[in-house]
């Protein structure tokens, strides 16, 4: 191979500086997103081959990959058959028997394969009780030393073995400088973790399984490490002081309590504790309130609005469509207006006369707690004194819009609401630079939504009883089939809503909403439908989270077995608001085991953050999130599903690592790296 001469290597010397990496192969490096050999070094193999248990040839199980280890002992003259197709075929041989290996088109692996030299070879074992045989095998030379072999993910013109070469060589030529461990050594003793050189050298080319696992604790406990100090660096570096401090006030919550016309459940008592007690501190508020739908977070955030009223400050309550934001001056009037609170809500919708006086109103505090969409952060919208600002399903804003509204103050309290359930250990890293309160109990009175689930053979008795649901005057959703990629979701709604209607529904008034609509034509559709313009509402999955339609008993969920569960829990959430029994029905295409267990556990647990559990176990956490919906830097190593342990450990780690050094001076390369990591995903402050 060419040597280029580049020394020392570093992490930032550019990958096309390696020996035998030329402009092509940069560029397919570059399209995996390695440029630099720290890059080439971090992409970690995605699994490996094994070599280093080999069976004997005549007792490998047929029909199953397996290593074996043989003598290469003949090697066949090549033959062409149909097509234009060369066969290489060598015999191998252990003391059990022999075994034909055999090779298409790559007279280069044939040549390599010398006479009298033994090789471990892994594959498929074909053949029958005496003839044995392997096609196109992987395999590496008995005494190499390497007998567990990385493979990588890899783009069309980059093979494997060019990955193993260039990061072998990667490995034993960059400087020194480059295996100085980041991680305390006290730490690593405790936890009892690896030297990083050890981690990284055996992480690509370990010499046995034991230390590929060492390697790959080590590895994914630093970056779970990292990504909780960053998120930590962030945190303490986007609070200020308070101006929007408030005095504790038992009686202004005795008040509020006492005006309910229910009583708040435990969990809503020690949210609500946990909001008004951080809104009391020198540093604004920033908080998560994480609860399932039906929960009651809406009680929650009017307790701390009921608060901030007490103290003279206005409250922000921002929700991502107009129909929410009416939802929540409905609520909030309802809870806050018997003790004097005046709640109001602003829109685009509005004409520009009422707007102005609504604006006029807020400005010189005429209203307190103030509902309303994106129009609450345009620049003709000015409070007196904002203290409180409450975000609704704040993953559906941006980083902008959140900013642009607490800037309406000075530093007030943030508080943001989520009704997708995940499991606590993720919500400590997804979250990790917010505080957070947990509504895991449903108010009284809340009735379980019956889940039941059918193959389509059942469709029409499922039409029947939802049609007598309709007939006792209450209504129904009907979630569309979910579109193939590629294919023209507002068609496929239509076309499905069509045979709806003209089928086995004819006479009952039916509504369609699909996300190719506008977004004013969904605030009407759904609007009608609150309203009871229509008994059903034929819909793709834009009601995932929606509006609260007391009167709706019945959803059900077409191709309910290509959904995952946090979704069907989602939608399920739609019924079950009102006093009668509701029910979810989900019609599956295709079973197979797989969506049988997922169905199973629809019907047997209603509790979001346990099927948040389930389905972060079944899915892995990228299925679990969708395409990176939650914003995390994207893991190199650590499963962030999987490593629940290690997260906990990390979590603990973080912590001690802050209590000791607030800032991390103390641990320089750490603290590079915590604010280094955001930079390379993109700024995704929950702030």
């Amino acid at each position: 191979m060419e040597n280029k001469n580049i020394n020392p290597l570093t992490a930032g010397t550019p990958v096309s500086a390696l020996s035998g990496v030329g402009v092509k192969r940069a560029s397919l490096y570059n399209k995996i997103g390695i440029y630099t050999l720290g890059n080439l070094i971090e992409y970690y193999p995605r699994s490996y081959i094994n070599y280093s248990q080999p069976l004997k040839i005549q007792t490998a199980p047929l029909n199953e990959n397996c290593a074996v280890k043989g003598l290469i002992t003949k090697k066949l003259p090549a033959a062409r058959i149909k097509d234009g197709l060369i066969l290489y075929r060598v015999i191998i041989q252990d003391d059990s028997g022999l075994m034909t290996v055999t090779f298409y088109n790559n007279s280069y692996t044939y040549d390599a394969l010398k006479l009298g030299e033994e090789f471990v070879f892994h594959g498929k074992m074909q053949g029958g009780f005496i003839r044995r045989e392997m096609n196109s095998p992987s395999f590496v030379r008995a005494s190499s030393g390497y007998l567990i072999k990385p493979v990588y993910r890899l783009t069309e013109g980059l093979t494997g073995n060019m990955v193993i070469t260039n990061v072998r060589y990667a490995l034993e030529n960059i400087s020194k400088n480059y295996y100085e461990d980041c991680l305390p050594f006290g730490l690593r003793q405790y936890y009892e973790l690896c030297s990083f050189e050890f981690a990284v050298k055996n992480i690509h080319f370990p010499s046995d399984e034991n230390s590929c696992a060492i390697a790959g604790k080590r590895l994914a406990f630093e970056e779970l490490l990292i990504l909780q100090l960053g998120m930590a660096v962030r945190k303490n570096r986007n609070r200020q002081m308070s101006s929007c401090k408030m005095k504790p006030d038992d009686d202004a919550l005795r008040e509020f309590c006492a005006a309910l016309p229910f009583e708040l459940t435990n969990a809503q008592k020690k949210a609500a504790a946990e909001i008004t007690e951080d809104m009391c501190k020198d540093m604004p508020m920033n908080r998560l309130l994480q609860g399932d739908v039906g929960s009651g977070k809406t009680a929650v955030a009017a307790a701390a609005a009921a608060l901030a009223y007490k103290n003279g400050f206005q409250t922000a309550v921002m929700a991502p469509t107009e129909i929410l934001a009416r939802q929540h001056l409905k609520t909030m009037s309802s809870l806050l207006s018997p003790l004097g609170i005046n709640v109001c809500c602003l829109t685009g919708s509005l004409k520009a006369k009422e707007r102005r006086e609504i604006n006029e109103k807020i400005k010189n505090g005429g209203y307190h707690v103030i509902t309303g969409t994106h129009a609450l952060i345009s620049d003709t919208t000015e409070f007196e004194k904002l203290g409180l600002v409450i975000m609704d399903e704040q993953h559906r804003f941006g980083v902008n819009q959140r900013a642009m509204l607490a800037g309406k103050g000075e530093n007030p309290h943030k508080l943001v609401m989520s009704a997708t359930p995940i499991p606590r250990t993720l919500a400590l890293i997804i979250y990790g630079d917010l505080d957070i309160s947990v509504l895991d109990k449903l108010p009284k009175g809340r009735q379980e939504v019956k889940t039941f689930a059918v193959t389509s053979k059942l469709r029409d008795r499922v039409f029947g009883f939802i049609k007598k649901q309709l007939d006792e005057g209450r209504q129904a959703y009907i979630i569309c089939p979910l579109v193939e990629e590629g294919t023209n979701e507002a068609k496929a709604a239509e076309s499905y809503a069509e045979k709806v209607m003209k089928g086995f529904f004819t006479g009952y008034k039916t509504g369609l909403l699909h996300g190719k609509m506008s977004g004013a034509a969904k605030e009407k559709v759904m609007s009608d439908f609150k309203d009871g313009e229509y008994g059903i509402l034929v819909a793709t999955t834009v009601v995932e989270v929606g509006v609260d339609v007391p009167n709706s008993a019945v959803i059900l969920i077409e191709n309910a077995d290509r959904f995952g569960l946090s979704q069907l829990h989602q939608l399920r959430g739609r019924v079950g608001r009102g006093s009668a029994q509701s029910y979810c029905i989900l019609i599956a295409g295709e079973v197979n085991e797989d969506s049988r267990r997922r169905l199973e556990i629809m019907t047997k647990v209603t509790d979001g953050f346990k099927i948040s559990e389930y389905d972060l176990k079944m899915r892995g956490a990228g299925d679990f999130f969708g395409e990176r919906q939650h914003g995390l830097p994207k893991m190199k190593i650590a499963d962030i599903g999987a490593d629940s342990g290690l997260l906990l450990k990390t979590s603990q780690a973080a912590k001690k690592l802050i209590k000791n050094s607030p800032g991390l001076e103390l641990y320089p390369k750490l603290k590079a790296a915590a604010e280094e990591i955001f930079v390379r995903s993109g700024e995704n402050s929950m702030n």
